[in-house]
């Protein structure tokens, strides 16, 4: 049955006559008569008669206000619920993050969503390439993803696409290597070296075949694994050396690896939130783009602060 039938129906029991309820509902009197004639029709059965010069509810139409009034109740719980959704900051908001990302922000993100008692996050970790994006944004409401800075940005037509941080990619090399302790390191002083890699198609993995290109070296990849965690343990042993990013790489002391910048060359990976047109409309998505915006802040201002 159709929603504004009831409510002028409604109207029309509570204030007792027609033009009491076109009053009510600034309309006309024909208008509120058409449109309880179109609930009879709709329904099948007489919902008014003749009262005097008026009209009156039948036991029908008695019967159907009654429900009319849990119909339309439950109708405005809905609307207030969702007001409440269009103003604060609930509900569960999904978010798709590739693993490196997830190493470096999820942490602290996870204690900044917490200080909203009725906003939920559920994550997944995805192992990403840009191509993906557009798929894990149709099943998630936030996308975190990378690319080559370098690379042909996203599709803004149909996509919404936030900034979130610029990431140098370093040469990862052992404590005991011979460039250790050098400012920077060109890929031609590299020459020979036994490169780990990632899989073709990954961010990182782009930069390295862009950087050969503008410098005309050709590394020698030997390994290609894309968890960092066993890069770096395999750089540290020494089976060779390695591009990753500034920020995700794991430097603590005992670690036993050095990141020293790519010399001549620009080369970084772009971070960015990918969503759905119109998403951070949505208060619960606004505020967890503004924690992973806020968490970026403090990672690079710390990273700054350090070096």
């Amino acid at each position: 049955m159709d929603i504004g039938r009831l409510r002028t129906l409604r109207e029309f029991a509570d204030r007792g006559s027609v033009t009491a309820a076109a009053q009510a509902l600034h309309c006309s009197p024909s208008a509120v008569s058409q449109q309880i004639r179109a609930l009879q029709a709709e329904v099948g059965l007489p919902l008014t008669e003749p009262a005097g010069r008026g009209l009156r509810l039948t036991d029908a139409g008695r019967a159907l206000v009654a429900r009319a009034d849990e119909v339309l109740a439950a109708l405005d719980r809905a609307e207030s619920e969702l007001d409440t959704y269009r103003s604060t900051p609930r509900g569960v908001v999904r978010l798709a993050v590739f693993p490196s990302a997830g190493l470096l922000l999820l942490p602290g993100l996870l204690h900044r969503v917490a200080a909203f008692d009725d906003l939920r996050i559920e994550v997944r970790d995805v192992d990403m390439v840009p191509d993906d994006t557009s798929r894990l944004v149709a099943d998630f409401d936030i996308v975190v993803t990378h690319r080559d800075e370098h690379a042909e940005p996203f599709d803004t037509a149909r996509l919404d696409v936030v900034p979130l941080l610029r990431e140098p990619i370093d040469v990862v090399l052992p404590q005991g290597h011979r460039l250790a302790r050098s400012r920077s390191v060109g890929l031609a002083e590299l020459a020979g070296e036994r490169w780990i890699g990632v899989d073709v198609g990954f961010p990182v993995d782009d930069v390295l075949r862009s950087a050969a290109v503008r410098s005309g070296v050709r590394p020698e990849v030997v390994q290609r694994i894309n968890d960092f965690r066993i890069i770096e343990a395999l750089v540290a042993a020494g089976h060779g050396v390695a591009l990753l990013p500034r920020y995700a790489t794991d430097t603590r002391r005992g670690r036993k690896l050095s990141l020293r910048p790519l010399a001549g060359i620009r080369a970084a990976r772009l971070v960015e939130v990918v969503l759905r047109k119109g998403a951070r409309q949505r208060p619960a998505v606004a505020a967890v783009l503004g924690a992973l915006q806020d968490e970026v802040a403090e990672i690079t201002g710390a990273n700054h602060a350090m070096n």
